[in-house]
């Protein structure tokens, strides 16, 4: 039987890589290790959970008990994959995968992160959208035509009314700044 251990901060592949590796000189290979969990075959004994604890500090994350604060990053690691991660678009609605995903009932799910963040599931997602748009504009790869469909807006104008609300510039200033204005993936939504 596998238990899943929460790890607040892991935002990227480069994190699952360091929590894995942590976990491995630990002599505590975990089966998988996706953003935000981590699944092993036991539990670590007391002693090697802080030490566990105390490595992934140093990496900037931690452990997080079983409960609120490790649903919230449950919600947070499945909007940051399905924003920054996958490329084709949800086919529901981003209520109904979360409900699935974590076999909770959404209006749970949203009072709880409410609560919490002090802001909603929604603005949480949009504040991700944003940024994922400011990285495909600092590219310069793609059209703002492309980018808004990667993200599934239903237009351009919808796009940029939605990201001049959130930074009070249009993408097309954005792009053209020489100094792009990002945030890391952990620090999105937080006020």
């Amino acid at each position: 039987m596998s238990h899943t251990i929460y790890v607040k901060n892991m935002v990227c592949p480069r994190c699952i890589q360091a929590v894995t590796q942590t976990f491995a000189e630990l002599h505590e290979p975990p089966l998988t290790v996706a953003l935000g969990e981590v699944s092993v075959q036991n539990l670590p004994s007391e002693a090697v959970n802080t030490q566990l604890n105390t490595a992934l500090n140093q990496l900037g994350f931690e452990l997080l008990s079983p409960g609120k604060t490790a649903l919230i990053a449950q919600i947070k690691s499945l909007i940051i994959d399905q924003v920054h991660y996958q490329t084709a678009p949800l086919r529901i609605n981003l209520s109904t995968y979360l409900a699935e995903q974590l076999h909770q009932d959404y209006s749970h799910l949203s009072r709880l992160f409410s609560s919490t963040e002090g802001i909603t599931i929604e603005k949480y997602l949009t504040a991700q959208k944003i940024e994922r748009v400011k990285e495909l504009l600092t590219y310069e790869e793609q059209t703002l035509s492309e980018i808004a469909h990667q993200l599934n807006y239903s237009s351009i104008a919808h796009l940029s009314a939605q990201f001049k609300k959130e930074t009070g510039m249009t993408p097309t200033a954005f792009r053209k700044q020489k100094k792009h204005d990002r945030k890391t993936l952990d620090q999105v939504g937080n006020t």
